[in-house]
């Protein structure tokens, strides 16, 4: 919670006594938790316009066409889009010239007997921040943790209320908005790892800078975007898909850790669980990259690097996670599919076989291997050159994690006569990355279908 944040009952109210906000409450799946706020604190008439809970299916697609999901984005936004301009037509004559109009919606799967687990909700507001103004919009997607559906629905009613008292209050500071969206609240109740903010009550906000907020404010352990730089909530991306990853500071992308990439990739598509899907390659950048007092720490920083992953094609991943077992527990929350990690064999020696990084767990090293081939992971292991003798070594001739190697967890790469091994830095431009970079095989055809999107 934030030192001087407004209790929820109290955010309630000061909206209900604002004459100038005026809105529409939808609420799917969960009860009407938010719109339960604003009545029971008194002068709703102020604020409410009209609750809506639209809970059979077919009622919810009659009123907001037909649906695949229910608990999604896309849901939420013809909810928004339909309860809006239903409010606008209807009171715009008699009350344009002085209410900001509003919708918000939530669309929500609390836990159930039958499925167990924890619950999710996708929730938006659409609003007007002048009378008659085009509306801005924010989307975001959480994570509902209680331990029961009674307390999922009492945390998402805390939720609505800070996202609504956020967007007419707080929209100037992004930063502040996002925090305050956990006034009330804690990550053992919410996990918020999707944001979006859009309209002209937010010029020139970076999405990708929101998701590296969400995860440095701890809303989220890991938020995800797309090439395009669009912000995704991860199983949208990550569903049931084979993936490959690779973790680095990306200061900047050099022909090495992008030669690591392909090799592995290269692979990766011939593993049997692979064979004829399409992975997904991701680029992990976490925050110890990003930590104030370090050299390269900043958020311009980071975003520069973002701006050469994306161009590059690639999906990035902005993550809190430390040991590599911690990234595959969360991979494999949103897969069943083979997750191939990318490393070079320096990061194996020091990362991985290094008691320092793992005094946290009783096993230590031999603890934290069996955490992380617990899951379906294959780690990929690039070779290094000895700096005194300047022999190339492999996974195979250091001899680190015999085991694994005997049970085809962790692999070297494949036999070549050579290995690029330059940290040069790559040029501006995807021309240059084709032809010089990747050469053809399956693997890079999939890079350069991505990189021809960019260029």
């Amino acid at each position: 919670m934030n030192d001087h944040s407004l209790p929820t009952r109290q955010k309630a109210l000061t909206l209900n006594l604002d004459a100038k906000n005026y809105g529409t409450f939808a609420e799917i799946g969960g009860g009407q938790e938010v719109s339960r706020w604003f009545f029971s604190v008194g002068g709703a008439a102020g604020t409410v316009a009209e609750t809506v809970s639209a809970y059979d299916k077919a009622v919810s697609d009659r009123l907001y066409g037909h649906a695949t999901r229910y608990v999604s984005r896309e849901r939420l936004r013809a909810m928004l889009e339909q309860e809006f301009n239903k409010l606008r037509e209807g009171l715009d004559a008699s009350q344009g010239n002085t209410k900001c109009f509003f919708a918000f919606a939530d669309t929500v799967a609390t836990r159930s007997f039958q499925t167990g687990g924890n619950g999710r909700s996708w929730l938006g507001i659409r609003f007007q921040t002048r009378p008659r103004e085009e509306p801005s919009e924010i989307i975001i997607h959480a994570h509902l943790l209680d331990s029961t559906a009674t307390g999922e629905q009492a945390a998402l009613g805390i939720l609505g209320v800070n996202l609504i008292y956020a967007a007419f209050f707080l929209r100037d500071e992004p930063a502040k908005l996002i925090a305050s969206l956990m006034d009330d609240l804690s990550r053992d109740r919410i996990e918020i790892d999707m944001i979006e903010l859009t309209g002209p009550g937010f010029p020139n906000v970076d999405h990708r800078l929101m998701s590296l907020q969400l995860v440095e404010g701890a809303l989220t352990d890991a938020a995800m975007f797309t090439p395009g730089g669009k912000v995704v909530q991860p199983a949208d991306v990550l569903y049931k898909k084979p993936i490959l990853v690779e973790r680095g500071s990306f200061r900047p992308a050099t022909n090495l850790t992008l030669d690591l990439l392909q090799r592995a990739l290269e692979q990766f598509v011939e593993e049997p669980e692979v064979r004829g899907k399409t992975p997904v390659v991701l680029a992990e950048m976490t925050l110890r990259s990003l930590t104030p007092g370090q050299e390269d720490a900043g958020h311009d920083d980071f975003l520069a690097r973002a701006d050469i992953l994306c161009a590059l094609g690639f999906n990035v991943l902005i993550s809190r996670f430390g040991p590599y077992y911690q990234l595959a527990d969360y991979l494999s929350a949103y897969t069943d599919g083979l997750i191939g990690i990318a490393v070079g064999l320096p990061t194996v020696r020091q990362q991985l076989a290094d008691e320092k990084y793992y005094t946290d767990l009783p096993g230590g090293v031999l603890e934290s291997v069996g955490r992380l081939y617990k899951r379906s992971v294959k780690m990929f292991v690039y070779p290094t050159r000895d700096p005194v003798t300047n022999q190339i070594q492999t996974l195979e001739t250091v001899r680190l994690f015999p085991f694994a190697l005997t049970t085809n967890r962790i692999c070297p790469f494949g036999h070549r006569t050579s290995w690029r091994g330059s940290s040069e830095k790559i040029p501006h431009g995807g021309r240059w990355f084709r032809q010089r970079l990747w050469r053809p095989s399956k693997a890079s055809g999939f890079f350069d279908r991505s990189i021809k999107r960019r260029f």
